[in-house]
């Protein structure tokens, strides 16, 4: 087993904890006790190489997709390039932005390989691939701040639905954003394709060059990272009620467009408190909050 990687259950019995480097996945599925246990299996045995084979390719996979490249050979490297593709036309950028996606749905697909499951779910820090055999459904929550998670809404997903992948992307999560949303989060048919989505959408909703809002060079804070020397948002001053919806205008615009696309099913876009909802999956607000379907 490669030594790097840690596999634990959680205290609560159920849940799979798999930790190697930036990869840190939560996962559980449903089902006989047999079939998990062959599934926990399976995806322990996939997670212990994955990082080295994305290790393998990650020039490549730093580089700016084009519209056939970069020449990567991997199952997961080759997942991210076709999950960005779609955008490489009109937007910067690379693979990396459906990584963790990707992993969730590599693993997933491990575990569907080894086991009969009626539910299960692989989250990489909030971009989550899902399984839901026929009859079965999830209950899944949205948050406003992925820095200070409070549920803004949830949404019902049920095996006739298309939706088997969510991602949240926004300047406040883990991974650099060239935009100012607070989060951003897609729901897509597979768990790559709603990782690519949230970036590009969360790209979206911006003010360009306004004063309120600090950006860097993304080199300055990650001298390997993908973006270069792009700018990317480190703080967003308070901005005033018409700002917040010109920028919210702007990720909500791209959203539809990659609903009319069939690159997404469902998008909800945060920014200070507010929320736009685009698409067709109807999102549920939590008590005492609300939102507007744009």
């Amino acid at each position: 087993m490669n030594p790097r990687a840690q596999v634990s259950l959680l205290p609560d019995g159920r849940r799979l904890h798999l930790h190697d480097g930036p990869i840190d996945l939560i996962i559980e599925a449903f089902g006989a006790p047999s079939q998990v246990a062959k599934a926990y299996s399976a995806a322990t045995e996939r997670f212990t190489i994955i990082l080295d084979e994305l290790c393998a390719e990650l020039p490549l996979l730093r580089q700016t997709a084009g519209l056939s490249g970069p020449p990567v050979t991997g199952v997961v490297a080759k997942r991210m390039l076709e999950a960005v593709l779609p955008y490489a036309a009109d937007n910067f950028i690379t693979p990396m932005a459906a990584v963790a996606g990707s992993v969730a749905e590599e693993i997933l697909a491990a575990m569907m390989g080894a086991a009969v499951l009626d539910r299960a779910y692989v989250n990489d820090g909030g971009d989550i691939a899902l399984q839901i055999a026929a009859g079965e459904e999830f209950v899944v929550g949205m948050v406003e701040r992925p820095d200070r998670p409070s549920l803004f809404g949830t949404a019902k997903l049920r095996s006739a639905d298309p939706v088997r992948g969510i991602a949240t992307s926004g300047w406040r999560g883990r991974s650099f954003s060239l935009g100012i949303a607070d989060a951003v989060t897609v729901l897509a048919q597979s768990a790559s394709a709603a990782d690519a989505a949230a970036t590009v959408v969360a790209n979206a909703v911006d003010l360009p060059g306004h004063p309120a809002i600090s950006r860097v060079p993304a080199c300055e804070l990650a001298p390997d990272s993908d973006l270069g020397d792009l700018l990317v948002t480190q703080n967003v001053a308070q901005l005033s009620q018409a700002e917040v919806e010109i920028a919210l205008h702007g990720g909500v615009a791209m959203a539809r467009s990659l609903v009319e696309r069939g690159l997404i099913i469902a998008a909800a876009l945060n920014l200070e408190g507010e929320t736009r909802a685009v698409g067709s999956i109807p999102l549920q607000p939590a008590l005492q909050r609300s939102f507007i379907h744009a």
